[in-house]
């Protein structure tokens, strides 16, 4: 490979706290801004740091840019962000709600208005991304203002392996009554709980099988992951006021009809009607899954994080000239 092919460089940056809205050059400040951000990903800022630190390298002559993936959600107002505790909390330590996903809700944000033949400031959307991982955004005119996960990717929806919402109190119940330690606690929440959790698989194609196949514990993680999704959809209606469409993406969202069965059942008081034909459909394409009456639009769009980072990486580098 001839390196002087290479125009530019993007990295996809988990967390970038409230130092960036928007994806940037990287210099030395803004490699300053994600160590400080590290003690809120302490998983993920120090892998991409040292990305960045070996493609400085490899590719010296190359702008670097980082695409944060909380970039996107901070549009989010003071109501949707701040948690109700002691704000002290939130302005010495940055205890807040961040969202994360934000590259996959920005991309399919615009790939759905482009879909609907609009602009993306021109419609209202609820974004929902489920994979492994899953998270939910409200999307008004293109910007995010509420997301389902929090200051860190536990808070939300019920996941393969992470509970999701929780009563806050639990953690103290299980010190106090099963002598657990934080770390225990931590593991649970994170790498126990959710889908596998409830039925002791994490795969939702041997979940759905399972349930199929008459196993009670797999029929009810599934219902109890639906049913958390819908209450979210309930409530991400109620803060748009007007949803234009419901938009599933990720490995289970674009993949499981199953699912997008169970999400979407009973809401056709909100204007949600599904087309049963059209969503046992298999495609890689973005497409209309909704009867023709649906005053809500319900899309299948896939997710291309990659394409997002490359498409802000060269609209940085357009913006430089």
């Amino acid at each position: 490979m001839d390196k002087s092919e290479i125009a530019a460089v993007g990295h996809r940056v988990v967390h970038g706290g409230e130092d960036f809205q928007s994806s940037t050059i990287i210099d030395e400040a803004v490699i300053r801004a994600v160590k400080d951000n590290i003690p809120l990903a302490p998983l993920h800022n120090p892998p991409n740091l040292k990305g960045i630190e070996v493609a400085r390298k490899i590719f010296p002559d190359a702008p670097q840019v980082a695409v944060f993936d909380t970039a996107f959600h901070q549009t989010l107002p003071p109501k949707a962000y701040l948690y109700a505790v002691p704000h002290g909390l939130y302005w010495k330590n940055r205890i807040r709600r961040y969202g994360f996903h934000g590259t996959s809700h920005a991309y399919v944000s615009h790939e759905a208005a482009e879909f609907m033949g609009k602009k993306p400031e021109d419609v209202n959307l609820i974004t929902i991304h489920l994979g492994n991982g899953a998270s939910m955004a409200a999307v008004r005119e293109g910007r995010s203002v509420d997301t389902s996960m929090g200051l860190t990717p536990l808070e939300g929806l019920v996941m393969g392996t992470r509970s999701g919402d929780i009563d806050p109190a639990l953690p103290f119940f299980l010190a106090k009554n099963l002598n657990m330690s934080l770390d225990d606690i931590d593991r649970l929440l994170n790498k126990e709980s959710g889908v596998k959790g409830l039925c002791g698989m994490n795969d939702m194609r041997e979940v759905e099988d399972s349930a199929m196949a008459g196993d009670k514990k797999a029929g009810t993680a599934l219902d109890v992951y639906a049913y958390r999704i819908k209450k979210y959809i309930g409530a991400y209606y109620a803060a748009l006021g007007r949803v234009d469409a419901l938009v599933f993406t990720a490995g289970i969202g674009e993949n499981s009809p199953l699912i997008r069965g169970m999400c979407c059942e009973g809401l056709e008081e909100l204007g949600i009607e599904l087309d049963t034909g059209k969503n046992e459909e298999r495609s890689k394409a973005n497409r209309d899954i909704s009867t023709a009456d649906s005053r809500v639009k319900i899309l299948v769009i896939p997710t291309n994080e990659e394409k997002r980072i490359a498409r802000e990486t060269k609209r940085i580098l357009m913006s430089r000239t």
